[in-house]
């Protein structure tokens, strides 16, 4: 029977209780995660291998440079030789054309010249009603062709000049120096520097 009792107690005793796990904070730092520095370095690139340039060769494509650097300035100054070649050919034809429609004009205008003329030496002190159309018509036509840069001259008590005046005559005047105009006969007219018409003038003598 005491060996009964004796087994009996060694099934009633209880287990000893296992060992607690160690806590997931209580584990270095090293345990939980690999360090930053451990990390696998990446590998250092591969030095380029050097090339040889022959001189030789640079020369040339310095040479093809200057080449084509020389071809494109001397292009942009063909071409801007050619739009001021273009610019003065249009200015030449306007100032053609200008002075050719001013010729056909022009003795229409010397004939309303006149007639104002003709009125200013009447005795007649009452201007007529048509004397003011003609005023009207001489004015706008003058305005017109000023307009478009021609423009009428006088010469009167100014040396003679071949190049804007054109000599009737020449006749000994008191108190006049000799080649000094005296008179104008018919205005002269020029289109900026260019001579439409000389103007008609009498010299002293």
């Amino acid at each position: 029977m005491p060996t009964h009792e004796h087994e009996i107690r060694q099934e009633a005793a209880p287990e000893a209780p296992a060992p607690p796990a160690p806590a997931v904070e209580d584990q270095p730092a090293a345990a939980q995660a690999p360090a930053a520095d451990q990390a696998p370095e990446a590998p250092e690139p591969a030095a380029e291998p050097e090339v040889e340039v022959d001189p030789a060769v640079l020369r040339e494509r310095a040479a093809k440079a200057d080449d084509y650097l020389a071809l494109a300035q001397r292009t942009q100054a063909d071409f801007e030789n050619f739009r001021k070649r273009m610019a003065r050919d249009v200015r030449a034809a306007e100032a053609r054309g200008m002075s050719r429609l001013a010729k056909e004009l022009l003795p229409a205008l010397d004939n309303l010249d006149r007639a104002i003329a003709a009125v200013e030496a009447s005795d007649d002190q009452e201007e007529h009603h048509l004397t003011k159309g003609i005023r009207l018509v001489q004015a706008e036509l003058s305005s017109a062709l000023g307009r478009g840069g021609i423009e009428s001259y006088a010469a009167k008590g100014e040396r003679f000049d071949p190049v804007h005046h054109e000599a009737v005559a020449q006749t000994p005047v008191e108190g006049a120096e000799a080649g000094t105009i005296v008179e104008v006969l018919q205005s002269g007219y020029r289109l900026n520097d260019l001579v439409l018409r000389p103007a008609r003038v009498i010299v002293a003598g």
